[in-house]
């Protein structure tokens, strides 16, 4: 499905805090937080367009976490008092999920207002939402009950985004790739199934304008050992137009999963580890680009850091300094690949 439309150089939404945004959201004072905000955001478009970055995002910077968007927009919800090990805040669904208005689309109206670059979204999956916020005995009946009202919420968001010129729509689900394990991670609430079928609905636009990619990106670490028969179903279950894959280990698990992925799919490459300060070897990213190119299109592909440099706002991966190199590697690599015709 080679086309001019796979937005090259992408990253997965969040950006590490600007020291004046923490500042603000930490003094509590909400009119200055909003203005904090929207400098923050368009001083951020100003750093991707440096980075030429292909797509442009607002960097989650008004949000807590890769979250939000849905629990500060979504009747249903009760924050807790605890936290799991990546510091995210504990939800729990109390009732049946309702939308009290858009969720991104307002942020995204200023996003076109500051640059022609593609703007990018990115949402919780309704999937990973039910599986980390259904408590039996707490409003909805199932897992599956409270993941399929999220996703009518979320699809109804997706097509309000593309209604807008939104381009390329990601939806998060860090548990899919546990569950392609030989020995697959305890699914917790949601069958893995379950959580096929309700990402299915979510993505499940009837038509898409041209250039329109809707992306999951389903974890940022491959399996050790991958059943590809239930990589094959995960691919096959949910119709996303691009997969955002793990591909900065250099395991056979990320090459696994790249060569099951449909031809009719793009795929981008989350080649640059966002986690470790340390640049990538460019000649070691580029041989194992080529190994994809043995049995892919490349013209079907994408490249992107392996995951969100702050998907938790005060917990960023590395700094404002490191991150803008990884970005640039990611550029530079692109042009390896593509030369300058994005």
């Amino acid at each position: 499905m080679a086309d001019t439309f796979n937005y090259r150089i992408d990253h997965h939404g969040s950006l590490v805090r600007p020291a004046e945004l923490t500042a603000a959201r930490a003094a509590g004072d909400p009119e200055a937080l909003k203005e904090a905000e929207l400098q923050a955001v368009k001083d951020a478009v100003v750093l991707q367009r440096k980075l030429r970055s292909t797509v442009v995002t607002d960097g989650d910077f008004p949000r807590e976490d890769f979250r939000s968007a849905v629990f500060d927009g979504v009747s249903g919800f009760r924050r807790t008092d605890e936290t799991d090990a990546d510091g995210l805040v504990r939800w729990v669904a109390e009732s049946l999920p309702k939308a009290n208005g858009p969720l991104l689309a307002d942020w995204v109206a200023r996003l076109t207002e500051l640059t022609v670059i593609a703007p990018k979204a990115a949402l919780p999956s309704p999937a990973y939402l039910a599986a980390t916020t259904f408590r039996p005995g707490h409003g909805p009946s199932s897992a599956r009950e409270l993941g399929e009202a999220l996703a009518e919420i979320v699809l109804a968001e997706i097509e309000l985004l593309v209604s807008k010129g939104v381009r390329l729509i990601q939806l998060n689900n860090p548990l899919l790739l546990g569950q392609l394990a030989t020995d697959p991670a305890d699914p917790g609430t949601l069958s893995f199934e379950d959580a096929l079928a309700v990402d299915a609905l979510a993505v499940r636009l009837d038509e898409r304008p041209e250039g329109v990619r809707i992306a999951v990106a389903p974890g940022p670490v491959a399996p050790a050992t991958l059943d590809l028969s239930r990589a094959e179903k995960l691919y096959g279950e949910i119709g996303a137009d691009r997969w955002i894959l793990p591909f900065d280990q250099g395991t056979p698990a990320e090459l696994a999963l790249v060569k099951a992925l449909p031809e009719d799919r793009d795929f981008c490459l989350g080649v640059v580890d966002a986690t470790v300060p340390a640049l990538e070897d460019i000649d070691t990213v580029m041989a194992r680009i080529d190994t994809v190119g043995e049995f892919k299109d490349l013209e079907d592909g994408a490249v992107a850091p392996s995951r969100g440099f702050a998907d938790v706002a005060s917990r960023p991966l590395l700094s404002a300094e490191q991150q803008r190199r990884k970005v640039e590697l990611v550029e530079t690599v692109a042009r390896y690949v593509w030369g300058n015709e994005f």
